[in-house]
């Protein structure tokens, strides 16, 4: 189950890798993607064989070429690619954003357990990690306390999302044009543009791809903090799009279109359509949020 649901992750990631580069392009070396993807060359070498078999690379003399972009629609469900202790994160925070459970519940680990099927030693260490966030409490006799997801929350999350983000967009003006985050741009621009074409049978697939682009944006400047703070703003802006039904493909499609200008405005290089596509977007994101709150 294991190797199954690393060789699916890995799949999905190499069409990330695949759509950053043009047809007829070469991919890299299997040692150089072993890399990119963090998987054995058996695995990497599985994933090649399942590109080739749907026709999107061919070798040629030890070369693998591009011969056609790879659909979104061929990806593994996200469901498929996550280790046991990603499914119990996916599963705890459903639980708690959807509103099973309200300010003030305890936790119990050996019960959360039972509920999600994992060990109690999966729950404990999750609960360790997130309480740092102040959306839990750890009591003295070794149990827990939900503490809410409200609006004050939320608007401290945001903003420091808010600088995260801003001082990141900036920093695109300054890229070379031989920077390799431009073909990432590029290849979540074909994304966005993939998804606004079939909007009506796919705009649930918005927040994926919301969290993937948000995450390109702030990998402009590595920082371990950023990236650790990255991690829970995901997590909540992820459940919170799909938790907020009300208006979800309108609201989704109109982010689709937010992203695009702010794409654009990446690739000009101005500092001024940067700032104002960015703060345009996060005043929409910050709207969004909080009415899923009410």
């Amino acid at each position: 189950m294991r190797t199954d649901t690393t060789f699916k992750r890995a799949f999905n990631d190499m069409i990330d890798i695949i759509r950053a580069f043009d047809l007829g392009e070469e991919l890299p070396s299997e040692n150089a993607l072993r890399a990119q993807l963090g998987v054995s060359r058996t695995t990497v070498r599985k994933v090649l064989a399942a590109m080739s078999a749907r026709g999107i690379i061919v070798s040629e003399a030890h070369r693998r070429i591009i011969r056609e972009q790879p659909r979104q629609i061929e990806r593994y469900p996200k469901e498929e690619t996550l280790a046991i202790s990603e499914q119990f994160e996916t599963s705890f925070m459903e639980w708690m954003l959807r509103g099973d459970a309200c300010p003030g519940t305890e936790i119990n680990e050996a019960e959360l357990a039972r509920k999600f099927g994992v060990a109690t030693t999966i729950v404990r260490e999750f609960l360790n990690r997130f309480q740092k966030y102040g959306l839990i409490e750890r009591r003295q006799n070794a149990g827990w306390v939900f503490k809410g997801f409200t609006a004050s929350f939320a608007l401290e999350l945001f903003e420091i999302r808010e600088m995260f983000e801003m001082r990141s967009a900036r920093l695109f003006a300054t890229l070379p044009d031989s920077s390799p985050i431009w073909k990432q741009v590029r290849a979540v621009r074909a994304a966005h543009l993939e998804l606004l074409a079939d909007i009506d049978a796919r705009f649930q697939d918005f927040s994926e791809l919301d969290s993937r682009f948000h995450r390109l944006i702030v990998a402009v400047a590595p920082n371990r903090f950023i990236e650790s703070f990255q991690d829970v703003i995901a997590m909540v802006f992820h459940y919170h799009y799909q938790w907020n039904k009300r208006d979800e493909r309108a609201r989704n499609e109109v982010a689709i279109g937010e992203h695009l200008a702010l794409i654009d405005a990446l690739e000009s290089r101005n500092i001024a359509l940067i700032d104002h596509a960015c703060r345009s977007h996060l005043t929409s994101a910050r709207e969004t949020l909080l009415h899923s709150i009410v």
